[in-house]
């Protein structure tokens, strides 16, 4: 008990005498982030009782949501009054609340190849280790990521991650941005992407329509 004592209070002796730098460098290190896999709550027979389960009833809310344009789904969303922590679960089976379609990731969570929400598209590429394309901005489907080759490219079938960037909301109002503007495909080393800080705004876990479920009308 002695040397316990003892030990926590050399530790806080210690805290107290570190130098005001590396307190303040300590801060502003950022917190590490969840690596995100495909299983577990994020794996393809999720459910909305299995993420109730794993963050807590009272961290969760399950009711209505709003996708592009205007498209309303059932989600399951956790810590939803908290930006960095936020989680949108949505399903196949909205009746039963089961086998999950897709997940919005929150900022403090990341891909196993460790892309994060706030990204630049420099970063992107240099982790896929390939040039790839966006789609162009300002429209609903807009940002979208697409890799053809390098390690960011999914499978074909089964989890794969969806990287959805966006630029920064102000830029000089004379600024010609028609090259990354509406539905065309712009290449990742286009200039204007530095120029408007394009980042990461979402990253979304996903799964096919599984086979257990009837088919779907379209």
């Amino acid at each position: 008990m002695f040397a316990r004592l003892s030990f926590a209070a050399l530790s806080l002796a210690l805290v107290a005498t570190m130098p005001l730098a590396a307190k303040e460098k300590a801060k502003a290190e950022p917190s590490a982030a969840e690596t995100v896999t495909c299983d577990g709550v994020y794996g393809r027979k999720s459910s909305d009782a299995l993420v109730k389960e794993t963050f807590g009833t009272d961290n969760v809310k399950t009711g209505m949501a709003y996708g592009a344009e205007g498209v309303e789904f059932m989600a399951t969303t956790v810590y939803p009054d908290d930006p960095q922590r936020v989680i949108e679960f949505s399903w196949w089976d909205e009746d039963k609340l089961e086998y999950l379609g897709s997940v919005d990731l929150s900022p403090s969570q990341q891909t196993p190849t460790g892309v994060r929400i706030g990204m630049t598209v420099a970063e992107v590429e240099a982790i896929n280790g390939a040039p790839f394309t966006v789609g162009g901005f300002w429209w609903d489907y807009g940002g979208n990521a697409v890799f053809e080759k390098g390690r960011l490219v999914n499978p074909e079938d089964g989890c794969g991650f969806w990287i959805r960037f966006a630029p920064k909301d102000e830029y000089p109002s004379d600024l010609n941005v028609d090259a990354v503007s509406g539905e065309v495909t712009v290449p990742s080393s286009e200039p204007l992407l530095k120029t408007l800080d394009v980042r990461v705004q979402s990253i979304s876990l996903g799964y096919p329509y599984p086979d257990e479920l009837p088919k779907q009308d379209y």
